[in-house]
């Protein structure tokens, strides 16, 4: 390597020896330096599992032990063992015909074969629909956590149903239920994942090329954070074998939190590169330079990014404390790229990433567009600060406003998939049984079967109550009621429902769906018979509507009354609504936590980089204040204008995340080249030369990473996930452009 032209004095007076060391590494070692890079991505993907197979997609399942839903969870254990879940298989005619006594015995035959599947610890026939159509065969099996996933099992179950007699006869046999759900949206979402990795780097693609005016410059800034997001998630995957949680919104962030940060840290280089070049330096000493100057505000920037995601350790709400690690992840990675992998490839390409345009060689320095606003600026600050607080304010102002709304969290597999057409043929002969059904739980110190009476005043009780409509319960499990005293019958001659055959026996003088309707209350009644559940509708709406969620205080108000009044030990109300309640209720709370902590540590940060007390202090108000507006222009976008009766739970986090923390990488890039620009001159000169030299800087990498989120909105999948790509990108611009 040539020797470098840089004074060694000139980076000793700076403090900036150890990045400058960096640089001198990865420039004289820039083939070994690629070459690490690219085996650790070949043995790392091919090593570790995929993000997908680990992530959960149930926001329930991130609720704290003292949660209300958590306590319902534990009080659905009569009905199914915590550590076992149900996958229902349900099985129907496809000619509008009852099911037959052949077309039974091939049912029957699918259960028992169904029971050898691997990891399946139980089978239970549920019994027949009202219609005598369809029947749901109930396979429990082990917990699926993040230490396995469920698709091998699903696939096995659907090789078993495909080979089936049941099917060759023309029966239509398909999964239900969550666990199935899971598997197909997994496969779907990882679709998704693709659609925005692929739809973000074509959107930054094209925008750099705007920027640079050159073909190279895109592929260099690009390279680095591509590695890192193929390089994350097997990583990320690997510690969630290890207990970690991961949810799929993580897998989504990770890809748009490097590929937007990134692009930042590498813009940071690539600028102050040409910028060197144009000061007379060669590339390879630009380079080393370049990252003698700005290593420190990247590693400062990173730095305040993974301060602000370890914060969320702090909540009580797993998928904030679980979203912070595998996010600090990535970023540290990112980091670690940006310091070596980016110069390397700078090295090699040389002059050629800035073809066909050539970076001249500058006597005195050149005031664009945004030095001679800073100009104007520094000549007038009160004026200006007095109509940015008041624009801010105003902003801010709508921030009472603010209501939660829920987040489409419970698991939708794809509309074509077998476990959609399994849901749907549930709804149609089961009704009420819907994939995201709302339960209410009761549980007496005895067993209520000789004495029913319990449970016909909880249901009257329910229906009395006009908060629930259509509920179905052990008197009414299949859409054919019974009375208290046919329930009584029933058990004296039938015994328990739970060790009833699927096919009734000849010598029962019972009419057919009278026995179906016994068997079915099994899914109604613990084995026990102590604890008892409904499954009802929501007068308030849909159990994924915000009015449903918010109705969630009045309906167990309601639910501990008629407790009471039944003389039961314990009552609760499980459901989509109900879980997001308390996501919401906790998503505020933790709000409130962590949002000061993360703001002093990111104060102390500035002040160990800047050398001063007053300029972070000034620079965390400034960046609050902006996230304040950020989140009343939300609320005007989609409450006042949209016409919403919440904003999407988690958009306050993830718009803490990224303009408190990555909204510091801007005000860092610029406080660090003020305080070199400050050496030997005025205050305000040094001010308009910073923002003169980082202004393009600032604006690219505000608009790449507003880009990327953008592009979540368009791509993201949901309309959640869309509004919070859309949030953001408006928070980011205003934080990029006015702060």
């Amino acid at each position: 390597m040539k020797k470098t032209n840089i004074k060694q004095t000139e980076i000793d007076t700076l403090g900036f020896r150890f990045f400058a060391q960096i640089a001198k590494f990865s420039v004289k070692y820039r083939y070994l330096v690629i070459l690490f890079w690219i085996v650790a991505l070949v043995i790392i993907v091919h090593n570790l599992p995929n993000l997908t197979s680990v992530t959960q997609n149930n926001n329930s399942n991130f609720l704290p032990a003292s949660s209300p839903t958590q306590k319902a969870l534990n009080m659905e254990d009569a009905f199914q063992p915590s550590n076992l879940e149900t996958v229902p298989v349900i099985v129907a005619t496809n000619n509008n015909q009852p099911i037959s006594t052949g077309e039974q015995i091939n049912i029957n035959n699918l259960g028992a074969s169904l029971a050898k599947v691997k990891d399946v610890k139980k089978v239970i026939n549920r019994g027949k629909s009202k219609d005598l159509q369809a029947e749901i065969i109930a396979v429990s099996v082990p917990n699926y956590d993040v230490n396995t996933s469920p698709d091998n099992f699903i696939n096995s179950l659907r090789t078993d149903i495909a080979g089936s007699q049941a099917v060759k006869d023309g029966l239509v046999v398909h999964l239900s239920g969550q666990l199935a759900a899971q598997v197909d949206e997994s496969n779907g979402s990882g679709k998704d994942n693709r659609n925005v990795q692929l739809g973000t780097i074509v959107f930054i693609i094209i925008l750099l090329l705007l920027i640079f005016r050159a073909p190279l410059a895109p592929l260099v800034t690009l390279l680095p954070p591509v590695f890192v997001v193929a390089i994350s998630g097997p990583i990320i995957a690997e510690a969630a074998k290890h207990g970690l949680k991961v949810s799929s919104l993580a897998q989504l962030l990770i890809t748009v939190l490097v590929l937007g940060a990134g692009t930042d840290y590498g813009l940071f280089l690539i600028f102050r590169v040409r910028e060197e070049i144009e000061g007379g330096l060669s590339h390879k000493d630009a380079i080393v330079k370049a990252l003698s100057r700005v290593g420190e505000s990247i590693t400062f920037s990173a730095a305040t990014v993974i301060a602000a995601l370890l914060s969320l350790l702090l909540a009580s709400f797993q998928l904030y404390s679980n979203l912070g690690i595998p996010l600090a992840i990535s970023i540290a990675l990112m980091l670690l790229a940006g310091l070596t992998l980016l110069p390397a490839l700078l090295a090699v390409f040389g002059r050629a990433v800035f073809w066909p345009t050539k970076p001249q060689k500058h006597q005195s320095i050149q005031f664009g567009l945004w030095g001679r606003i800073c100009a104007r600026v520094v000549k007038r600050p009160i004026l200006v600060l007095i109509i940015g607080l008041i624009f801010f304010g105003a902003l801010a102002a709508f921030v009472p406003g603010y209501k939660s709304g829920g987040f489409g969290g419970t698991t939708s597999p794809p509309s074509n998939s077998d476990s959609a057409k399994g849901d749907a043929l549930v709804a149609k002969h089961f009704p009420g049984s819907s994939a995201s059904p709302t339960e209410v739980l009761f549980k007496f110190n005895q067993p209520i079967w000789q004495n029913p009476s319990a449970i016909s005043q909880a249901a009257s009780l329910l229906v009395s109550s006009k908060q629930f409509n259509h509920v179905s319960g052990p008197l009414s499990p299949n859409g054919i009621s019974i009375s208290d005293s046919q329930f009584t019958k029933l058990y004296k001659i039938l015994g328990s429902p739970y060790k009833l055959p699927a096919l009734q026996p000849p010598s029962l003088k019972i009419p057919e769906f009278v026995y179906e309707t016994y068997r079915s209350t099994q899914a109604y009644i613990s084995q026990n018979g102590q604890s008892i559940q409904f499954l009802v509708n929501l007068s308030a709406g849909g159990p994924l509507s915000d009015a449903a969620m918010n109705a969630t205080p009045q309906l167990r108000n309601t639910v501990n009354r008629i407790t009471a009044q039944l003389h039961a030990s314990e009552g609760a109300i499980l459901g989509t609504a109900s879980a997001y309640y308390d996501i919401s209720k906790l998503s505020n709370q933790d709000l409130l936590r962590v949002v000061p902590v993360a703001a002093i540590v990111i104060g102390l940060l500035l002040a160990f980089l800047i050398k001063s007390l007053i300029a972070p202090l000034y620079l965390v108000i400034s960046v609050v204040l902006s996230y304040l507006a950020a989140l009343g222009l939300s609320v005007i976008i989609f409450m006042d204008i949209a016409g919403n009766s919440g904003v999407v739970f988690i958009l306050p986090f993830l718009m803490f995340i990224f303009l408190l923390a990555l909204g510091e990488d801007y005000n860092i890039l610029v406080m660090t080249r003020i305080k070199e620009e400050s050496h030997g001159q005025p205050l305000k000169v040094a001010v308009t030369q910073a923002l003169n030299t980082t202004g393009t800087t600032v604006t690219s990498a505000g608009l790449v990473l507003a880009g990327t989120f953008s592009v979540l909105g368009v791509v993201g999948g949901s309309q959640e996930v869309q509004d919070i790509g859309f949030g953001l990108a408006a928070g980011i611009l205003m934080d990029t452009f006015l702060v």
